[in-house]
């Protein structure tokens, strides 16, 4: 018999891999708390999410749903990934026409919320008929869904900005100074399908009706990140505004990928770099540049004389007839420096390597989660529009740097690339840049520690007093093989074991002024003991010491 107390959710995402991830993971965090999950895609895109961990596979049920055939849209095609960018507005077309299937899933189920996605905008009408509630799950950033602005504009025909020109300024409602925007190139690549036709609507519309139908809005995003687009979302939008966080994918620690020859392959290539040196490339499951921008990318890598790891994307899916090719004699002249990989790269465990130190992206909101999530620093090199608004808003908070560009055409050369891979690297001048990612990161960290104990139980404040501490540690040392050990049981007195090893040992204090100096006892002063105490008393007797 079901519990009372739990609930049935349908969640329905779109049909592109950095939406499909994104609610997955909402899913899981949803699921441990006990409630079951409907998770609603084709039969061949469930085949390619990640496995779901034992111990969620009773709560979380795939419910595999058949793509109807559409003109121009091929076979094998259930994904954006699987179609060059001028076809995704067949795919949403066919995707429409799962309005009935969809809507007979939900008085079957009977679900007692369902989460959707943007595109499909026509799903909170179609649970509102049944009293079943909905929520917008967004995987865009508070700060886009604001550029894309209040719902009535759109659903009333009513917005002023009717050309690519004015989307490159900050809209009348947003009443704060921002260097936030749109680019022109960014826009002009995809004005047709976001304001007129992508595919029976306009993505906007499909933005305007699925926010005005459902009860609540949640965001991929956190008051950490974006405090003000948060506050300014719920003004504009007059619904709930629930960030969710950022949702980094866990990674899996000992599993099949672990053993998985390509990966061993990649791992040995990355165990012989110096720690922090390499650049990983990579633009998401989507971006593929041109043949001119991948020409200025390569060339710019080479001239970087940097070492770089390159998950290469050379076509998007068979319909795409665009195949892009490395310059000639690239890969001889990078050997050893550098790799480029056009077969099955694990992100997540190159990103966690050591030796990868910053990561040149196409500025995707997952990509970001989980470079920041592992502390890589951002050279960003976006080419859709809210990727470019994502990249805006790192480049305000200093997170990263984006690569120079032509603002009329977005081209941009082979010395910018190399200019900015060194400047986030390892120039001066790119210090700040390494040093904010770090910010975020612990940023990150507390999210994560208030969510654990609300979860389960504990002490915040130690935990929450140590994450600079922590990440700072990560950084300085290459932790496993230096060791690091947190004495959190107040056992000095091992502590001061320690120096009669003759140990290469680096000891961290708090400054309570209670961490092995002489305490009061009922016989009076007690005098400390071991080396740690001896070394300190001699710290605190040196000449030096006495100056500071």
């Amino acid at each position: 018999m079901a519990d009372p107390g739990k609930l049935h959710i349908l969640m329905f995402p779109w049909l592109a891999f950095g939406h499909l991830i994104p609610y997955l993971e909402l899913a899981k965090l949803i699921a441990q708390k006990g409630h079951r999950i409907s998770f609603v895609s084709t039969h061949r895109n469930l085949q390619r999410l990640p496995k779901l961990p034992p111990y969620l596979s009773d709560l979380i049920d795939f419910v595999k749903i058949q793509l109807p055939k559409s003109d121009n849209l091929p076979e094998d095609a259930e994904a954006t990934i699987d179609l060059p960018y001028n076809m995704v507005r067949y795919l949403k077309i066919a995707f429409d026409e799962l309005q009935p299937r969809i809507t007979c899933l939900l008085q079957d189920s009977s679900p007692d919320w369902v989460i959707t996605d943007f595109a499909s905008y026509w799903l909170c009408p179609e649970a509102a008929k049944l009293n079943i509630p909905c929520a917008f799950f967004s995987v865009f950033t508070a700060c886009i869904l604001n550029f894309v602005g209040p719902t009535w504009i759109t659903l009333e025909n009513q917005d002023y900005r009717v050309k690519p020109e004015d989307f490159t300024v900050k809209p009348k409602w947003i009443p704060f100074e921002t260097p936030v925007s749109f680019r022109l190139f960014q826009i002009s690549r995809q004005f047709k399908e976001a304001v007129i036709d992508g595919g029976n609507v306009s993505d906007m519309y499909r933005f305007a009706a699925t926010v005005d139908g459902c009860d609540v809005v949640a965001i991929r995003s956190c008051y950490e990140f974006e405090s003000e687009w948060l506050q300014l979302l719920e003004n504009i939008y007059q619904t709930p505004i629930i960030p969710v966080g950022h949702l980094p994918p866990a990674t899996s620690v000992g599993g099949s990928e672990d053993q998985n020859e390509n990966w061993l392959e990649i791992k040995e290539w990355l165990d012989k770099k110096e720690k922090g040196s390499v650049v990983y490339v990579a633009f998401g499951s989507e971006t593929k540049p041109n043949q001119d921008e991948l020409t200025e990318i390569a060339l710019g890598l080479e001239k970087s004389e940097l070492p770089f790891f390159w998950a290469l994307r050379k076509q998007r899916g068979a319909a795409d007839n665009e195949v892009t090719q490395l310059p000639e004699g690239f890969e001889e002249r990078i050997k050893g420096r550098g790799v480029v990989s056009t077969s099955w790269v694990p992100q997540l465990k190159v990103l966690s390597h050591d030796s990868v130190g910053g990561i040149l992206t196409h500025s995707g909101l997952s990509s970001v989660v989980e470079a920041v999530h592992f502390g890589k620093w951002l050279i960003l090199l976006p080419f859709s529009a809210d990727s470019g608004l994502i990249s805006s808003q790192l480049e305000e908070k200093k997170m990263g740097h984006e690569i120079a560009r032509n603002e009329l055409d977005g081209s941009f050369t082979k010395d910018s690339v190399a200019y900015s891979l060194r400047l986030v690297m390892v120039e001066e001048g790119g210090k700040v840049y390494r040093e904010k990612d770090l910010e975020q990161l612990a940023v990150e960290l507390r999210a994560e520690i208030v969510y654990a104990v609300s979860k389960t139980g504990g002490h915040l404040s130690s935990s929450l007093g140590l994450v600079e501490l922590t990440v700072a540690l990560h950084h300085v040392f290459n932790n496993p093989d230096d060791k690091i050990i947190w004495d959190v049981g107040h056992q000095s007195e091992a502590m001061n074991n320690a120096g009669f090893f003759n140990a290469n040992l680096i000891v961290i204090l708090n400054d309570n002024k209670q961490v092995s100096l002489p305490t009061s006892t009922l016989d009076g002063p007690a005098t400390p003991v071991g080396a740690l105490s001896g070394a300190l008393s001699k710290l605190q007797a040196s000449p030096k010491f006495r100056q500071l």
